[in-house]
This record gives C-alpha cells, sequence and structure tokens, in this order.
C-alpha cells in the first residue's frame, strides 16, 4: 500500500527539496502531496487561543487549510505549518509529523503525545549557518565594518577610523564570551579558536570538549565570563532560566566598551536595559539579529542608535540549511515506515 505523505513548505523549505530528499530516501511506492506557504514573504503567527492554537508558539498557516491538506496522510513533513489538539482531532490517520526545525514549537506536543503522534525535529539544522554568521557579526563589530560602510554610502571617507584612538581591535588580542555551549555555541568556538583569541564559555549543563580544553578554551561561572570579556555572544536556548538573561544587572557586571552580539533569540535580552547601556557607552557597539517583537517597529529606539548593527533575523538562513533539514527530515520518514524508531523524537 502506497504511504500517503503531506508535504507543507514555504519559501525557504521548499516543499520540491522535501519530496525529493523523501524519494531519494524512501525509493517509490510513494503518494506524495505538496503545498507552499508564503512565509518569510508574509509573517508568521504567534499563539491564538482564538484559533485553538494558544499551546503553539509560532506557526505559519490557516488550521483549516492544513487540516483539509494533510487529509488523510499518515504522514505530514512541515516547518512551519501548526497542529492543535483540535486539529489532530480531525486527523485519524495522522502517525508521523516531521518538523525541519530545532524545536517542534509549532505543534501542541501535549495533544500530540495523548493522539500517539509521533513528532520528530532536526536539532542543529542551522547550527554551521548560525556560527558563521556569529563570526561575521563579531569581525563587522570588532573591526568597524559598518561604521565604515555606513559613511561611504553617506558619501563620507572616514580616514579618521585610522587614528589609533578610533580604529577597531584584533580578535588576537581580545576575550570572547560564549554563553551557551549546544549545537551552535560549539561551533562558534571552534570557529573563534582559528583566530587565537582568549575564549570562555560559561554553561552550566555541558563540559568542554577535550580538543577546547587542550586549545585553552575555560569554562568559567557567568560572572567571571561578564567581568573579563571584550566581546560576548549568546547561544542558549530560552527557557525560564534564560529569560531576560541579558539585563540591567548582568550588563552591570559586563567590562565597559565591551561588544554584545546577539544571534540567538530575542526573549534572552531585556533591550530596555539594552537600549540605556548602548546610549551610556558601557556597551560599546552592539549586533542583534533576533529580538522581542518581530518584525520590529519602525520607530524602535534601538534602531536609532549609531553603535548598532541589526539584521532581519536571518542568521540560520542558508541553502546548506535548507537542504540539510530536508535530508534529516526524509531519513525520519525513510526510518518510520520501514519500521525503525526515530533519531530525533521530541
Amino acid at each position: 500500500m502506497r504511504k500517503k505523505i503531506a508535504i507543507i513548505g514555504d519559501r525557504f523549505m521548499l516543499p520540491e527539496v522535501f519530496r525529493e530528499k523523501i524519494e531519494k530516501a524512501c525509493g517509490g511506492n510513494l503518494d506524495i502531496r505538496t503545498l507552499e506557504a508564503a512565509w518569510p514573504d508574509k509573517p508568521m503567527e504567534f499563539g491564538n487561543a482564538a484559533l485553538g492554537l494558544d499551546k503553539v508558539k509560532e506557526y505559519f498557516g490557516d488550521p483549516d487549510e492544513v487540516v483539509n491538506f494533510i487529509g488523510d496522510a499518515e504522514i505530514f513533513v512541515t516547518q512551519l505549518a501548526p497542529l492543535s489538539e483540535t486539529m489532530m482531532q480531525r486527523l485519524p490517520t495522522l502517525k508521523l509529523v516531521a518538523v525541519s526545525r530545532g524545536g517542534p514549537i509549532n505543534i501542541d506536543m501535549a495533544a500530540a503525545k495523548a493522539h500517539g503522534i509521533t513528532v520528530v525535529n532536526v536539532p542543529g539544522r542551522n547550527a554551521s549557518a548560525v556560527a558563521e554568521f556569529t563570526i561575521g557579526a563579531i569581525l563587522a563589530e570588532t573591526r568597524l565594518i559598518r561604521v565604515g560602510h555606513e559613511a561611504l554610502r553617506k558619501g563620507e571617507w572616514r580616514g579618521d577610523l585610522y587614528r589609533a584612538d578610533r580604529t577597531g581591535r584584533e580578535l588576537n588580542e581580545m576575550t570572547v564570551g560564549v554563553i551557551g555551549y549546544g549545537n551552535i555555541g560549539t561551533k562558534v568556538v571552534r570557529l573563534l579558536r582559528a583566530f587565537g583569541c582568549r575564549i570562555l564559555v560559561t554553561d552550566p549543563y555541558v563540559q568542554l570538549s577535550a580538543e577546547d580544553r587542550n586549545a585553552g578554551v575555560e569554562l568559567v561561572a557567568l560572572d567571571e565570563l561578564l567581568s573579563r570579556s571584550d566581546v560576548i555572544t549568546l547561544h542558549p536556548r530560552v527557557t525560564e532560566e534564560t529569560r531576560g538573561l541579558i539585563n540591567k544587572d548582568t550588563i552591570a557586571r559586563m567590562k565597559p566598551g565591551v561588544i554584545f552580539i546577539n544571534t540567538a533569540r530575542g526573549p534572552l535580552v531585556d533591550y530596555d536595559a539594552l537600549y540605556n547601556a548602548l546610549v551610556s557607552g558601557h556597551i560599546g557597539s552592539a549586533m542583534l539579529e533576533t529580538f522581542a517583537v518581530e518584525p520590529v517597529p519602525a520607530d524602535w529606539p534601538l534602531l536609532q542608535l549609531p553603535n548598532v548593527t541589526l539584521t532581519p533575523h536571518i542568521a540560520g538562513a542558508s541553502v546548506r540549511t535548507v537542504t540539510f533539514a530536508a535530508e534529516q527530515a526524509a531519513e525520519e520518514v525513510r526510518r518510520f515506515i520501514a519500521g525503525l524508531p526515530p533519531v530525533n523524537p521530541c
């Protein structure tokens, strides 16, 4: 009997890439249907009690349209489409949901368990992309790339940036603090080692790899990292423990003039406290890739500061992220069809 697979991709995680990887992994005898959602050209939504999606953190797609599309499929592959309790009640044949994200935050996981639906995800799918982006962000701030670029765009030749009292610093003379040593943090550390900088890591739940220890990377408490680091870059997950981790108190413990990088998640930061520190100069400059509210309001005060680089949450976006995530999802589909346990169950 042909396995029925419903795929909802979007304009990043292309449905045809999912199909290609699944067909390559599983061979024939598949009944696959695909749908392309309009994200990221249109913004995603967040938990909505009125639609019965209050247990879904972020998603893209109308619940009725998603249910109608999945129909009698046994396997559903997606990135952003929501699945709530009431939606699952209408999908009695659904047995596997493969979410091509680091976490299944568009799925009501308690409901999935209650309905006997296996949910799998792709942890670390964009770890390499975010790590590379982070290094670029650090270099943009330490070597004044943003400052020089913005001046030239305005027709101003900033020759004064060659002055000893205004020029940037090299990473090989700096201490970089990495908060969070998971899939992304470990890759950031590995890339940083090539620059010869001193590297501090804080993460209460992990130990350094032997390779990093031998390279001189130090595992320290958060307070020590804050006080010693010339550059601080965030890479923890958002939990109750880490929400608002960067706040008035932790900023006060940072070295004056520190460079701050956030390519992780917006809720990790108190942006009012960050704004005040950037205005006062206690934080010398910042590169911000994620925000508490996305898209950011046009009148957001941080958009007006000259010592901030901002990008629209694109660190994890790369062609390799697309293909890698689709390959991992396809492998989970293959294992399900073959009766094997999942690699990354949620």
